[in-house]
């Protein structure tokens, strides 16, 4: 009975994994497909805001130092 426990670990594991991707393809698209790509946008874009901010504030005191 050894090889029953031995098995069994990594067969629930491949049962969960096997769960996990058919969830994470049944979520993509369908309806909230628009809202999730525009939070991530929305994201992006006020990240990209922040570091061109930030360098343009180096940029700034790069040249009162100079």
């Amino acid at each position: 009975m050894d090889y029953v426990s031995a098995l069994v670990p990594p067969v629930v594991m491949a049962a969960l994994f096997i769960g996990v991707i058919v969830t994470m393809v049944k979520s993509q698209g369908g309806a909230n497909k628009a809202k999730e790509d525009a939070v991530v946008d929305a994201v992006l874009a006020r990240a990209e805001q922040g570091g061109q901010a930030e360098q343009a504030g180096q940029a700034g005191q790069d040249r009162a130092v100079s």
